[in-house]
């Protein structure tokens, strides 16, 4: 999968409350490499919590995926 197409999977699938937020966590995340306890700091949230976005937010980017 290119870089293109993950971006547009995380535009696309991931929406409602924090929307916004949870794609720049989950881009820095997938896309940048950035580890979890520098995303907690960047985003004011625990690591605890960082990783509970990627994780379900991965689940919904994933979902139903052909290929």
């Amino acid at each position: 999968m290119t870089r293109t197409e993950l971006e547009w999977l995380i535009d696309e699938r991931i929406i409602g409350k924090n929307a916004e937020r949870d794609r720049a966590i989950v881009k820095r995340r997938l896309i940048d490499g950035v580890c979890y306890e520098p995303l907690a700091e960047e985003f004011g949230l625990s690591v605890r919590w960082v990783k509970n976005i990627v994780y379900t937010k991965k689940e919904v980017i994933f979902k139903n995926r052909q290929g």
